[in-house]
């Protein structure tokens, strides 16, 4: 797992630096265990809301309550397990792995059954919200300790960042892959909408019609019920297959995070220590506007695309142009953030998405424009992706130069940012959601009242534009740059 240098006299390093070198097998496998966190995490986000809508038919308002609680349930479950996990003993698997090992085949089990439509009169909710909660909470043991791991694979700054640009790319590549899947085995499924309510009056002929009509449109919807059904299924077989890789083709090195002095600290001790830390506070203040930005567009874009742009049958490939040209940049902004510095990253790639995200609605629906825009957005999706991810090893560095004798809290790091994104996340969901009810959303509808397409409009262009020039005045007291990063990387060698 650890690549040694062969020698140290060719090599022109410490003995100790060439043993702290990751293979590329490593980091690879590494990599690829972020992949189902990110798979099925794009294909809730994009499909979930107008799956309950028009598939699994729950009202707008349930819908909302069921986005909403599972959201937030999300976030608190976040913090819950990187307890859980300070309070794990190490093992011969190590601390982390084994939450991974055994949360993964009930994680699998709990997602299969949120795209199932029970053949239930009442408690079609309760279904939804339980498997949902449960679900989350199961990938949260998975990605929890799976993130935390960044700072167990070795103590080497550069090393970690270089893994860590694995990492989002295949991330990304997994978030190309759910969409791919998820988009195209369901995209060949048409599902039925209603063009208008029925009119009174009707002839005997027209209600012979219209009961044809009921009969063609209720064995669509099953067909798309299986189509749903049959991804879920797909894309659970990647998730093992995943976990397995990790589980096989990554050590846990405990010594990687450890320092010469380090002594316990308790949970709570750590997290006053953590949340008292500034650097940190001000990282996850500008990423949360900056995810918040872009899990509204997520979580919208698929109504969007269906109604106020009118392409019911290509919303599933504009989102695959998305998520590959995000994949095909992440490689761009890590050698962009190596060359010009993280800070400089963050102003250029999520800026890069404004100009794009006013595009979208003010120019006229056209199909071509629209991809367009939409592989220019996937630029700044990778930027996003991308530098929460890597920024966050820097805090925890710049941490532990502040309390030396304090160790063990990478889990509380991670989670907390994880947690305050999923939070807000939740709510601004369950909003989103609320707002297209209150606006007159019509399920299974072919088309939207007007306060419909415009609560859209703002929901994916005007609201994140403004949550995204909030994060970047946020970021500018961000105080971990270069000339920081460098000085804190010397000082944890000589205390090493």
């Amino acid at each position: 797992e650890i690549s040694p240098h062969p020698g140290v006299a060719n090599a022109g390093v410490p003995l100790q630096e060439s043993r702290e070198r990751l293979s590329v097998c490593s980091k690879l496998c590494y990599a690829v265990g972020g992949a189902p966190y990110q798979i099925t995490g794009c294909v809730l986000g994009f499909f979930l809301q107008i799956y309950l809508l028009d598939v699994a038919q729950v009202d707008a308002f349930y819908a909302s309550i069921i986005l909403f609680v599972g959201r937030v349930w999300d976030a608190i479950t976040d913090p819950m397990v990187g307890f859980f996990i300070s309070k794990t003993s190490w093992t011969r698997f190590g601390r982390l792995m084994p939450w991974i090992m055994f949360s993964t085949p009930f994680a699998i089990i709990s997602y299969i059954l949120i795209w199932f439509v029970p053949d239930i009169s009442t408690g079609q909710v309760m279904w939804y919200l339980v498997f949902y909660c449960a679900f989350q909470t199961l990938v949260t043991c998975f990605h929890v300790p799976y993130s935390a791991l960044t700072m167990f694979i070795s103590r080497e700054q550069s090393e970690r960042d270089s893994a860590t640009a694995y990492r989002m790319t295949v991330e990304v590549l997994g978030t190309v892959l759910g969409t791919a899947i998820q988009g195209q085995i369901v995209g060949k499924a048409d599902t039925p909408c209603i063009g208008s309510p029925f009119f009174f009056g009707l002839s005997n002929s027209s209600v012979a019609m219209e009961e044809l009509n009921m009969t063609h449109d209720t064995e669509s919807l099953t067909d798309t019920r299986n189509a749903y059904m049959i991804a879920a299924g797909v894309i659970g077989g990647l998730y093992v297959l995943c976990a397995l890789i990790l589980l096989l083709g990554v050590r846990e090195r405990r010594e990687s995070s450890e320092l010469q002095s380090d002594e316990p600290v308790s949970f709570f001790q750590g997290l006053k220590l953590v949340m008292n830390h500034r650097p940190y506070i001000k990282l996850i203040a500008g990423f949360l506007f900056t995810s918040l930005a872009f899990m509204l567009l997520e979580g919208n874009f698929a109504l969007f695309c269906t109604y106020t742009l009118g392409f019911r049958n290509e919303f599933q490939n504009i989102l695959l142009a998305i998520m590959l040209s995000a994949t095909l940049t992440i490689p761009f902004w890590q050698w962009f953030l190596t060359h010009f510095g993280k800070k400089t990253a963050v102003y250029v790639g999520i800026s890069s998405a404004i100009p794009f995200l006013i595009m979208v609605v003010v120019l006229d629906s056209n199909l071509f424009v629209i991809y367009v825009v939409a592989v220019a957005a996937g630029v700044s999706v990778a930027a996003a992706f991308l530098l929460p991810w890597s920024m966050l090893p820097d805090v925890i560095d710049d941490f532990k130069l502040q309390h030396p004798s304090s160790h063990g809290h990478e889990a509380i790091f991670f989670s907390f940012y994880v947690f305050f994104t999923k939070f807000t996340a939740g709510v601004s969901l369950g909003i989103s959601t609320l707002s297209l009810d209150f606006a007159g959303y019509q399920t299974r509808g072919c088309s939207q009242p007007g306060q419909v397409n415009f609560t859209l409009k703002m929901l994916v262009s005007a609201v994140p534009v403004g949550l995204i020039l909030l994060s970047l005045l946020l970021f500018k007291l961000y105080p971990i740059d270069e000339e920081k990063r460098r000085k804190n990387k010397k000082a944890l060698q000589d205390l090493r």
